[in-house]
């Protein structure tokens, strides 16, 4: 599919986004925080859907903030409306994964939105919600248990794209060596991650989304799992789950056959 990048500007920084397929627009927005774009393309979506990819502030072409405390949800939800308005269609769907699915959730409590996909992602953090992945990646190592653990607030670019890229295997229930090459092109931007957040809880606002939404979380998902996609669904009035079984954090690429198949049966 052609693939044609846009920039709108907010408060003198540009925000880029990338548009490829055609029909229902579907806007996608990436995790992390700082995590490029290109790590969330989704060409067979791209066959029924027009897909809108938000290139995050912070990373890859898009503007730098001038102070990194900055990269903020309520920011992350500012630049995304800019790109909202651009498109100028009414209502989006999002379809936010990890860290992209909290900006989707934020987003969806301060603007109207046709329907939600949240991919692997949480309603919180915070201690609980770490606590957990570190449980979780016990058994993954202590070379991917360090570098999931280290500081990555104070790394350059390179350093904590060697740390993704380190850690990447964990993410997956059967790492294979098919997938030797999306790690190779994964990278992330550091500045995102130095954002000075409040703490991110929206469970008892989840009752006021009432756009359809589709929970979907792999099964061996050990940052974003099961028990954080049954809060989603718990909390939110007109919610899909689906478990995808024998997979990890990352399904469109670990179980494409099983993830795109319920995207589309849902957004149809």
């Amino acid at each position: 599919m052609t693939l044609t990048t846009h920039v709108v500007e907010l408060d003198g920084v540009k925000q880029r986004y990338h548009m490829a397929g055609s029909g229902p627009i579907c806007v996608a927005h990436s995790g992390g925080p700082g995590i490029a774009w290109e790590s969330l393309r989704m060409r067979p979506l791209e066959e029924h859907l027009t897909m809108v990819y938000v290139e995050p502030i912070g990373t890859g072409e898009s503007g730098r903030l001038a102070d990194d405390a900055g990269y903020t949800l309520d920011n992350y939800v500012r630049y995304l409306h800019a790109v909202v308005q651009d498109l100028d269609t009414g209502p989006v769907v999002l379809l936010g994964h990890s860290h992209g699915g909290f900006v989707a959730l934020k987003y969806a409590l301060a603007h109207p939105v046709e329907a939600l996909v949240l991919y692997d992602t949480s309603p919180v953090t915070g201690a609980e919600f770490f606590g957990d992945a570190v449980a979780n990646l016990q058994h993954a190592g202590n070379e991917i248990l360090a570098a999931f653990t280290s500081q990555h607030a104070a790394m350059t670019d390179e350093e904590l794209t060697g740390v993704l890229q380190t850690i990447l295997p964990a993410y997956f229930a059967d790492w294979r060596v098919e997938f030797e090459s999306f790690r190779a092109a994964c990278k992330i931007w550091s500045a995102p991650s130095r954002g000075q957040d409040v703490p991110y809880d929206v469970r008892d606002r989840l009752p006021e989304i009432t756009a359809p939404a589709l929970v979907i979380v792999g099964d061996k998902d050990p940052i974003c799992g099961p028990p954080w996609a049954r809060q989603l669904h718990q909390g939110l009035p007109s919610s899909r789950l689906r478990l995808i079984e024998q997979c990890g954090h990352i399904a469109h690429v670990e179980r494409p056959e099983v993830f795109y198949p319920e995207v589309l049966k849902f957004l149809s």
